[in-house]
């Protein structure tokens, strides 16, 4: 994954130091450069998150205010979408989760990031976050293109892609689902993944009631 940006980047910077260019064409290699360097930037950063996560101590059980959360993650998928979808949040129960913020923050917000990257405009994206005597439940549903059911069970391994041009074209560093396997493990919750090809996918994670707060 870093080879290649960073041999394109190598490329044209060869390029830019044998051959004389016209300023236009010169400005155009160095956009794509520079484009190039920030994917390894996310790269990185995405690594050093998911190497954070993994050698972490045990979460605190400190309580999240998961109403708080959900309107931050509202507002960030609003910020993202930039109108070109309907973003909306459904809400059943009362109570927070017990647990690391950061790390929810993360694996929930790189939920909602993959959904706005992958539903076409006009789409709508659904939270949904309900508490209930077993547990409680965060999901993310996207009326996108869906997922073939042979992809699903490797969606969470590291820089596995479905389609690996349109998820280079979003932005994606192939590392967003492996982040959220790990930091939701880390809280003992389950990972549930359903998509039906042309129907939308639905991304959930299950925690159970011993993760709950309803002080």
């Amino acid at each position: 994954e870093l080879r290649t940006p960073l041999t394109v980047l190598a490329g044209f910077l060869e390029t830019l130091q044998e051959i004389e260019l016209e300023p236009a064409e010169r400005n155009r290699y160095l956009d794509m450069m520079a484009d190039q360097s920030r994917r390894m930037q996310s790269i990185v950063q995405d690594l050093l998150t998911l190497s954070a996560i993994e050698s972490a101590p045990p979460p605190e059980n400190e309580v999240v205010d998961m109403a708080n959360l959900i309107d931050k993650l509202r507002r960030d998928a609003e910020a993202l979408s930039s109108g070109r979808h309907t973003i909306q949040v459904e809400s059943e129960g009362q109570g927070d989760l017990l647990g690391s913020e950061p790390e929810l923050i993360s694996a929930f917000g790189n939920l909602v990031t993959n959904a706005v990257r992958y539903t076409p405009a006009g789409g709508t994206i659904t939270l949904h976050w309900r508490i209930s005597p077993q547990g409680a439940e965060f999901a993310v549903q996207d009326t996108g293109p869906g997922i073939e059911a042979k992809h699903i069970p490797r969606l969470t391994e590291r820089f596995y892609r479905v389609d690996r041009s349109r998820s280079r074209d979003s932005g994606g560093t192939g590392l967003g689902l492996a982040i959220v396997k790990h930091s939701l493990n880390r809280h003992q919750a389950q990972f549930d993944i359903r998509s039906e090809v042309g129907k939308g996918s639905r991304f959930a994670a299950r925690f159970p009631a011993s993760r709950v707060s309803q002080t």
